[in-house]
C-alpha cells in the first residue's frame, strides 16, 4: 500500500528538482522515502501518514525550545499583524542588534541577513575588502553555505589551492581557497609561514557540525587565532549552527577565543529565516553604507523573523536553561554509549550543549577523514530502524543532531530503549 509519504514524494518530483527543496532531505544517503512534515509541537513532529517521531533534527538547530513554543508563536503571530515586512528599518531590529552584542562580546556592531549563507558569503567579501586579500582559508568537511567561494574541496596539495566541488563554480574562485585538514596544527602552521600574508581570512566552524559533531582541540584554536593575529588575517567564526546552541556565548565562549568577525542564524531566528554576522567595529565599518563593502538585502531584519528571534533568544538567555540542556544531551549520549559497548557493538556518541553526534566508528573523530572511516552502512540501518520505531535523527551519517528543550528525560529514555533493542539485535 502506497504511503501519503511516497506519493508526496512522487508528486513533487515532477516540479522541484529531487523533489526536494534542500539536498539533504531527499534521503539519498540513507536511501527511502523522506518523511513529508505537516505538524510539530515540542518535542515531536507529525509526516504526513499522521506518524509521530520524537525529532531529533529540530528544523536543523533552530527549534532550541522545542516547535511551536508558544511565546514565539504569539510574537510571531502580533508582528504579523503589523505588516510582513517594509524594506525599511524598524526598532526591533536595533533591539536584535543590542541583543546580540550583549550576548556575544566579540560582536561590536552587527548587521541582519536572512539566511546563514548570506552571512558568511558577506563575513569574506567583508575580510576582503577589510584586507585587501584575495585568498580564504577554509577546512575540510566544514560547510560554510552554497557560496561559490566555499564550494571548494582540497587540492592535490596542502599549499595548492582548492578545486570545485560543485558544477557552476568557476575555477578561478575556487583558486582563491586553500582547503586544510580539521585539527592538524602542522598543516595550519605550513600554511601561514608560506602564504600568511596573502590570506585575508580563516573560516571555520570552531565545533563542526556539518560532516557530524567534530570538536577540534583547544590549543588547535589558540593557535590559529595567534596565527591570524600574527598575519594580520580576519578570523571567522562560523557559529550559525554552534551559535546559542553549545552555550550561552556559542564556542567562543567554551574556548575562550574571540574571533574577529561571527556568523550566526538559525537559533536567532526562533525558527523564522534569518541570519546575521557581527564582530569589530573597524571591520564592520567598510559595510556599506559606512565603507566601501557592498552588502544589501530587501528583508533582512524581516519584523516577523526579528520578533521570534528576540522571544526565543531571551528565553534561551534564563539562567539555568544551558545546564538543563546539556544534562538531556548527556542523558542521550551516555545512554547511548553504555547501550552499544554493552551490547558489544561498534558505536560511540558524543555531545556539547544542545548538539550531538553519532558515529559507527570505535571513537570520536577528529577531522573529515576519520569520520568518512566511519560505518556509514551500518548506521543508515540504524537510521531506518530508530525512524520506524518513532525516533527521527538526522537523514545523514555527516549531520550533528539536536536535543531541545521540549525533550524530557522520559523521551530520551525511550530513544535509549529503542537504540538498545536494535544493538541487541546486531550482536
Amino acid at each position: 500500500m502506497t504511503s501519503r509519504n511516497e506519493e508526496l514524494f512522487v508528486r513533487a518530483q515532477r516540479t522541484i528538482p529531487g523533489g526536494v527543496n534542500s539536498p539533504v532531505r531527499a534521503f539519498r544517503s540513507v536511501g527511502g522515502t523522506p518523511r513529508f512534515l505537516k505538524k510539530a509541537l515540542g518535542a515531536r513532529v507529525w509526516d504526513a501518514d499522521n506518524k509521530e517521531y520524537l525529532d531529533y533534527v529540530g528544523s536543523w538547530g533552530p527549534a532550541i525550545l522545542g516547535h511551536a513554543d508558544p511565546l514565539v508563536v504569539e510574537a510571531v503571530r502580533e508582528a504579523a499583524l503589523d505588516g510582513l515586512s517594509f524594506g525599511a528599518p524598524t526598532e526591533r531590529e536595533i533591539e536584535m542588534a543590542e541583543l546580540l552584542c550583549q550576548l556575544l562580546p566579540s560582536l561590536e556592531m552587527v548587521r541582519l541577513v536572512s539566511s546563514g549563507t548570506e552571512a558568511t558569503m558577506s563575513a569574506i567579501r567583508l575580510a576582503r575588502g577589510f584586507t585587501g586579500r584575495d585568498a580564504i582559508v577554509k577546512f575540510e568537511g566544514c560547510y560554510h553555505g552554497h557560496a561559490d567561494s566555499l564550494l571548494v574541496k582540497a587540492g592535490s596539495g596542502l599549499l595548492t589551492f582548492g578545486n570545485p566541488s560543485s558544477g557552476g563554480v568557476p575555477e578561478d574562485f575556487a583558486k582563491h581557497t586553500l582547503v586544510l585538514d580539521y585539527n592538524s596544527p602542522e598543516k595550519l602552521e605550513e600554511c601561514f609561514k608560506a602564504r600568511g600574508h596573502e590570506i585575508a581570512c580563516v573560516i571555520i566552524e570552531p565545533i563542526a557540525g556539518n560532516m557530524n559533531l567534530v570538536r577540534p582541540s583547544a590549543e588547535y584554536m589558540h593557535l590559529l587565532r595567534r596565527l591570524c593575529t600574527e598575519y594580520g588575517t580576519v578570523l571567522i567564526y562560523d557559529e550559525v549552527m554552534t551559535g546559542f546552541r553549545v552555550g550561552p556565548q556559542g564556542v567562543q565562549g567554551l574556548y575562550g577565543i574571540t574571533p574577529d568577525l561571527t556568523t550566526l542564524g538559525k537559533v536567532i531566528g526562533g525558527g523564522m529565516p534569518v541570519g546575521a554576522f557581527g564582530g569589530r567595529r573597524d571591520i564592520m565599518e567598510k559595510i556599506a553604507p559606512l565603507g566601501t563593502v557592498y552588502q544589501a538585502g530587501t528583508l533582512s531584519g524581516s519584523p516577523v523573523a526579528v520578533a521570534a528571534g528576540l522571544v526565543s533568544l531571551r528565553q534561551i538567555s534564563r539562567p539555568g536553561f544551558y545546564d538543563t540542556l546539556a544534562a538531556r544531551t548527556s542523558q542521550l549520549v551516555d545512554g547511548l554509549n553504555a547501550a552499544a559497548q554493552a551490547r558489544g557493538v561498534r558505536f560511540v556518541a558524543d555531545g556539547v550543549g544542545g548538539m550531538f553526534g553519532l558515529y559507527f566508528a570505535d571513537q570520536v573523530p577528529a577531522n573529515y577523514a576519520e569520520v568518512m572511516a566511519s560505518d556509514r552502512e551500518t548506521f543508515n540501518r540504524f537510521f531506518h530502524a530508530m525512524l520506524d520505531a518513532g525516533h527521527y535523527f538526522a537523514p545523514s551519517a555527516f549531520e550533528a543532531g539536536f536535543v531541545s528543550a521540549a525533550h524530557t528525560e522520559a523521551d530520551i529514555a525511550s530513544t535509549i530503549a529503542a537504540a538498545d533493542a536494535w544493538f541487541a539485535a546486531q550482536a
